[in-house]
């Protein structure tokens, strides 16, 4: 089954599949990983496929696609693709060069949507995670109002056909809507969203602005000592989600994947494992009841896995995961 046929209007007239194939690893796992796997997710039926330039991975994953495109399986058109604008490049003038670099990588004459990966600016350059000799994050200062009008040039050029953003909360999103002279809206929001951070709030404010929640990390999150704090509880071993996966005969992370596309949230799965892959994609395959979905709903914890903890990145916590809403 083609998950193209569940699709979200975006509110600039372009449609993302609700169910997407999230790429990112661990440092540790090697790139070539991310053609083999790509190239799966697409097989089984994956059209909506999230990378980013932050990811490293953006070349094997172009590979995988292409070769996709090569065999028949899919037109370029069937394929959905999500590229970010890392935090490095978020100057204006730096903008559509960086798209044009990860277009170069993929391979590709355009992405489906490009985002502004965080709204929090780090100094210019090719490191990602810039750091002083004291170890911690050297920040740059950036009107976001400024970088937008970029991204705005770059769909206008016809190098991305929609433009949105990632880990914004309400008022950072309010500052690009009530920018003047806005020529497009933000199409996407990108968060952590699992049912213990439910962001009800977010989800509310972002469907009130015709703006569509897209959930990263919505397993819970593997467990990367580097990333993830390690003491926090395992999402997919929580009774209530095991007793509801049971009622259905499903999976845990199948319960939690179809709690997020029945709430209108598009929502990504990340996996390196085959069986689980093709596993995901029989979200479709049930319904979750009213009962079931309120039940869900009230094991939210507003506990965030993601600390982003190596090399003074708690400073991102602070500045962007520390606001629930």
């Amino acid at each position: 089954m083609e998950t193209q046929c569940q699709r979200v209007k975006l509110n600039d007239g372009h449609f993302i599949p609700i169910l997407g194939f999230g790429t990112y690893t661990p440092e540790e796992v090697p790139k070539s990983e991310a053609l083999e796997v790509t190239r799966f997710a697409i097989e089984v039926g994956f059209r909506h496929i999230d990378s980013a330039h932050a990811y490293r991975n953006e070349e094997q994953v172009g590979q995988a696609i292409r070769s996709k495109i090569a065999d028949g399986t899919v037109k370029r058109e069937d394929i959905f693709y999500t590229s970010k604008l890392w935090s490095t490049s978020l100057q204006p003038e730096l903008v559509q060069s960086a798209l044009e670099k990860s277009l170069k990588s993929l391979q590709l004459d355009y992405v489906d949507l490009y985002l502004i990966h965080t709204p929090v600016p780090l100094k210019p350059g090719e490191e990602i995670l810039p750091t002083g000799e004291d170890g911690k994050l050297i920040l740059d200062s950036v009107d976001l109002r400024h970088t937008w009008e970029a991204l705005e040039k770059c769909k206008d050029a016809g190098l991305t056909k929609s433009i949105g953003v990632s880990n914004f909360n309400h008022k950072q999103l309010e500052k690009i809507l009530n920018k003047p002279g806005l020529k497009y809206k933000p199409v996407c929001n990108q968060v952590e969203c699992h049912p213990y951070l439910n962001q009800s709030k977010l989800l509310e404010f972002c469907k009130s602005h015709d703006i569509v929640l897209v959930a990263y990390g919505a397993l819970g999150a593997q467990r990367s000592s580097k990333w993830v704090n390690p003491n926090y509880p395992i999402l997919l071993e929580d009774p209530v989600l095991c007793a509801i996966a049971k009622k259905h005969k499903q999976t845990p992370a199948l319960v939690a994947l179809r709690y997020q596309i029945q709430r209108g949230v598009v929502v990504l799965a990340k996996s390196y494992n085959k069986k689980r892959i093709r596993e995901n994609i029989q979200v479709f395959d049930f319904e979750l009841t009213p009962e079931d979905m309120e039940t869900i709903d009230g094991i939210n914890r507003n506990m965030r896995y993601y600390e982003f903890l190596p090399r003074g990145m708690r400073i991102f916590k602070s500045l962007i995961l520390g606001r629930q809403f």
